[in-house]
């Protein structure tokens, strides 16, 4: 599954940085992330980082995109593939 913030979101900018998708962003009130960019850390870390450093505990699994892991890791190396990557 992808994560989502809810409206708890104190706004405190520690979970941008933390995403190594770069699927976390500043929405018109609240972050937001990505559901098609998210992979839960999945290829990356053990654990989700953003849920790791987030005060308020306001990421919890978004309902709307149920993924298992190896999904979750088909999406990590389609986004890290090199024909992904931007060009100059």
């Amino acid at each position: 599954m992808a994560l989502m913030i809810t409206d708890e979101c104190i706004n405190c900018d520690v979970c941008e940085p933390e995403c190594p998708n770069e699927a976390i962003f500043l929405g018109p009130e609240i972050y937001q992330i990505d559901p098609h960019k998210c992979t839960e850390c999945v290829g990356h870390f053990d654990e989700p980082q953003c849920v790791q450093v987030c005060p308020v505990a306001c990421i919890p699994k978004h309902p709307g995109f149920a993924e298992d892991r190896e999904t979750l890791m088909q999406k990590y190396l389609r986004l890290t593939s090199p024909s992904s990557a931007p060009r100059p």
